[in-house]
């Protein structure tokens, strides 16, 4: 019983540091592809655009890291691994989804989420990190 208790609490610290380590790669990248500092757009500006956009990234990647525990079936090695690999590449794919956004409709998406106003570009935006993640999340299984 204990032994079974402890491979649980090693499971969960070790999917925690990961899926941690993935929200803030993914902070990251989001601040990267929007002007300004993100930090201070949302907790100092209150920027409601940028905050949705982190939200549905940090979204995105916890569907990923349930997919890839729910994946593991019990192997803890395969499945932080199969997490961090899956949780990158769905990072990168809402990065390149963001770039196509960008490239396909006018003006510049990041001055876009950059806005003070509730702009429904971010809305599609955001829908498209949490697709991605769902549909990465399902490429686990």
């Amino acid at each position: 019983m204990f032994e079974d208790f402890g491979n649980a609490v090693a499971g969960a610290l070790a999917y925690s540091a990961v899926g941690i380590t993935l929200m803030v790669l993914g902070f990251f990248i989001v601040d990267w592809l929007t002007p300004g500092r993100l930090g201070e757009l949302i907790w100092s500006q209150r920027n409601r655009n940028a905050a949705l956009l982190l939200a549905s990234n940090t979204l995105g990647v916890g569907l990923i890291v349930v997919g890839a525990i729910w994946a593991s079936e019990g192997n803890l090695l395969e499945g932080v691994v199969s997490t961090l690999v899956f949780g990158v590449i769905g990072l990168v794919a809402m990065a390149v989804a963001f770039m196509v956004l960008d490239a396909l409709t006018p003006g510049k998406l990041g001055d876009i989420v950059a806005s003070d106003e509730l702009q429904p570009a971010v809305w599609v935006n955001s829908a498209m990190h949490l697709a991605l993640g769902g549909v990465i999340a399902m490429a686990l299984s």
